[in-house]
């Protein structure tokens, strides 16, 4: 049993794979929070395909991929916004248009680009090939979104619940909203070395939704985000080292299954939302039985009639009178 848990990380390439895909699982899950309550859900997929050919671009002019992919996540957002702004169209169509329109762009950069690297790569995503000087740029840049994403956590947590208050109190939404997008495309890069671009919008989602279903305290799902995010990365890269399949597959699979068992079971499950309501159809059923009935009739005839006047509106419609 021991030999079977030891014998995937002896060898040096899955240590640099999992220290990769833990990096990246941790500071997308905690990412992720943010962008579920915030409602960004469609955006981290327009963000996250967009940086695509800013990538590309920083490798032909050998700049950091983090250079790049932050110019085109704003440039995608702000795409986005003139779009929508200018025409008749929806923001969602808009994000649509914009992020598959790049992604499409991107595509072309890759087939028409000499290079002496697979950047096909940077689509479906190389961990098992990750040199040494990837892991160091993915160790930078998690460090630099995780940093910020703890220092300022509070502003952002109130920008996401109420944009209003935070002017009020002195903050700036449009910054604080600018420096979740910016983290986005550094989260991004950081992920795509582990599982590619396409599947980096399910890092960015899943792990946030599935602790939503599990907790109503934001600070808890901070903490559920991350460790389950984490540990389906270890149980991914043991499946797919035995089963022989893609790593970034298997990763973003063990996330999906996790997610599939809490809608079902979980606090806010599916089924145990039905066994609630089946039994309190049944309590109903009982208390409006005639015997119940019954015994509340006569306290029903001598009590006193109450008319109904106008109350303060609370949006339920009129109050009882309170004689």
């Amino acid at each position: 049993m021991i030999a079977l848990l030891t014998e995937p990380f002896g060898y040096e390439f899955m240590m640099r794979a999992l220290a990769t895909s833990l990096v990246a699982s941790i500071v997308c899950a905690l990412l992720s929070c943010w962008l579920v309550l915030v409602g960004w859900s469609l955006m981290g997929d327009a963000v996250s395909h967009a940086v695509l050919p800013g990538v590309v671009l920083a490798y032909i002019l050998g700049v950091p991929f983090a250079v790049g992919a932050v110019v085109f996540g704003f440039l995608a957002v702000a795409l986005i916004g003139l779009v929508r702004d200018t025409s008749r169209v929806k923001e969602d169509a808009a994000i649509g248009i914009v992020f598959t329109t790049m992604f499409a762009l991107g595509l072309v950069l890759i087939s028409v680009t000499p290079s002496h690297t697979d950047l096909n790569h940077i689509i479906f995503g190389n961990l098992l090939g990750v040199s040494r000087g990837d892991l160091l740029q993915v160790a930078i840049l998690g460090a630099i979104v995780l940093s910020v994403l703890v220092l300022k956590r509070r502003d952002f947590t109130l920008y996401a619940f109420d944009p209003t208050h935070a002017h009020a109190i002195g903050l700036n939404p449009r910054l604080l909203g600018a420096a979740l997008l910016a983290l986005l495309a550094l989260t991004s890069v950081v992920a795509l070395q582990a599982v590619g671009v396409i599947l980096v919008v399910a890092m960015l989602i899943i792990p946030g939704a599935t602790a939503y279903l599990l907790t109503n305290k934001f600070g808890t799902m901070l903490v559920i985000a991350p460790t389950m995010s984490a540990a389906c990365a270890i149980v991914g890269l043991y499946c797919s080292y035995y089963l022989d399949t893609a790593s970034g597959g298997m990763i973003v699979l063990a996330q999906g299954v996790v997610f599939g068992v809490v809608y079902l079971f979980g606090p806010h499950g599916v089924l145990r939302g039905r066994r609630y309501a089946s039994t309190r159809t049944k309590t109903e059923s009982v208390a409006s039985s005639p015997s119940g009935t019954a015994s509340a009739a006569p306290a029903s005839r001598n009590a006193p009639v109450r008319r109904s006047r106008p109350g303060p509106d609370c949006g339920c419609g009129t109050a009882p009178a309170t004689d």
